[in-house]
């Protein structure tokens, strides 16, 4: 378990601004081999604003469509009471599902079920992901880290991230609804180590190899990083 405050990236471009950080949500995709667990990166392209060059996993900023799709179960309760100290009911669901779609466009990848009964809704990417008849599994993930942007950055997110097994996935894609993540591949622990991550990656992926050390378990605590006071620090959630 992570217990000392997580530096961010020194390297960040800093500039004076009172940004507000929106929210944002991550998936980690683990798939489970014989010789040890890999994770689904992608490397962010060097034109892009906030953390280019860097490898990543799957996500994004939430859209305004993600908290009104009707479909996609319920979070398990643990995962829904940790969501909702930060965010209403609503809003939490919506990050979920900003994790799924942004799994989807990024990697092309539909983590769900499949469904003959989809709902209707105006937003693009969402009925772009159930014309493959899939309806998403909120279910399958897992809450395992939060962490805010520190301020006088360039972009700023208060950003949820989840992790859900690879025995989720309903369906692969051949394409991809966007390139932000140049060629998504599966990476053991080690080679995902070796890239250059963001800091909170790094860390993000230290609780991802402790929690599949430690096995199933509704009642480890959720780190979450942030910025008081012009220092970092850690609490739990």
């Amino acid at each position: 378990m992570v217990t000392k405050p997580v530096p961010f990236d020194k390297d960040e471009v800093v500039i004076p601004n009172r940004l507000r950080p929106k929210d944002a949500a991550t998936l980690v995709l683990v798939r489970r081999e014989r010789d040890g667990p890999r994770v689904l990166m992608g490397q962010r392209h060097g034109n892009m604003a906030f953390m280019a060059n860097k490898y990543v996993f799957p996500g994004g900023r939430v859209d305004p469509g993600d908290q009104r799709i009707a479909l996609g179960g319920d979070l398990r309760p643990h995962v829904a009471e940790r969501l909702t100290k930060g965010a209403n009911a609503k809003r939490a669901r919506g990050l979920a599902l900003a994790a799924i779609r942004e799994t989807f466009e990024e990697a092309g990848i539909l983590i769900g079920e499949r469904a003959e009964k989809l709902p209707r809704t105006r937003a693009p990417a969402w009925q772009k992901f159930f014309e493959h008849g899939v309806a998403p599994r909120l279910d399958a993930l897992e809450f395992i880290a939060r962490a805010i942007t520190p301020p006088n950055r360039t972009r700023r997110f208060d950003a949820r991230f989840f992790m859900a097994d690879a025995d989720t996935i309903a369906h692969t894609l051949d394409a991809r609804e966007n390139d932000e993540l140049l060629t998504p591949c599966w990476l053991s622990l080690a080679e995902a180590r070796a890239l250059d991550l963001p800091s909170i990656t790094r860390v993000v992926l230290d609780e991802v190899e402790a929690r599949l050390v430690q096995g199933p378990d509704a009642g480890r605590p959720v780190p979450f990083f942030r910025f008081q006071r012009g220092k970092s620090q850690v609490d739990f959630i």
